[in-house]
């Protein structure tokens, strides 16, 4: 068999290396197996949340058509509502939690499965505000209270390799990309009859942009005020 021609020599260029290295390492997240033996990005129900490289999370949903699918519809820019609408960046996403639901809902009736993801959703979803330091996440559309329940096991691992990991984390790459992610969302505002929970995901994108070049600010030492020495 003769060697496998690269991208450069066969004229065929793949995946830019990076995209393919977070690609092998979400898959590689989806493929650890629970205490069960199954791959736990199997699960057909689950809940999932993301965070940002502060550890910062960024956004709840649920899904009762599989974890791996739906988690990957958003972090491969395959239309999910979120991506086309600005609201999340997967760039940002530097971490991972998924919470299986498949044992849970076996002894549910099928009529009653989507108010228990429900209610699971919305647990995370308290849970990961009083984790936020901004008390905030991305989420454009609003998330009904319900009674919290338990939470099963989660599963959590950041998805971006070391070789690229620092690069991606660096503040003034996030502040670009943020920057441009407020702009397209504004954009889309303005373009549309857009829902309340838009506007407000626009102001905590504006709120996560400031803190964050803020602290940029604060490690270079300079001031945040434009007064003369």
């Amino acid at each position: 068999m003769p060697p496998k021609q690269s991208d450069e020599e066969s004229g065929i260029w793949g995946l830019p290396e990076d995209v393919a290295a977070i690609r092998a390492e979400i898959s590689s997240f989806f493929d650890k197996l629970d205490d069960k033996g199954r791959k736990i990005g199997s699960s057909k129900y689950g809940v999932y949340a993301f965070y940002d490289y502060d550890k910062e999370p960024i956004y709840v949903g649920q899904t009762y058509e599989m974890l791996r699918q739906r988690i990957s519809r958003h972090l491969t820019n395959q239309r999910t509502d979120a991506v086309a609408m600005n609201v999340l960046d997967p760039f940002e996403v530097a971490e991972i939690e998924i919470w299986p639901l498949d044992d849970a809902v076996t002894t549910i009736a099928e009529g009653e499965r989507q108010e228990f993801l429900n209610r699971v959703e919305y647990t995370v979803f308290q849970k990961v505000l009083r984790e936020s330091t901004l008390g905030a996440v991305l989420n454009e559309k609003e998330i009904t209270p319900r009674s919290e329940v338990g939470l099963p096991p989660s599963y959590r691992q950041r998805i971006i390799p070391d070789s690229i990991y620092r690069q991606r984390k660096h503040p003034d790459v996030r502040i670009a990309r943020r920057a441009s992610t407020i702009a397209n969302l504004a954009r889309v505002i303005s373009e549309r009859d857009v829902s309340s929970g838009l506007r407000r995901t626009l102001l905590t994108q504006a709120r996560r942009l400031e803190r964050l070049a803020a602290q940029r600010l604060g490690e270079l030492g300079i001031t945040s005020d434009n007064k003369k020495p």
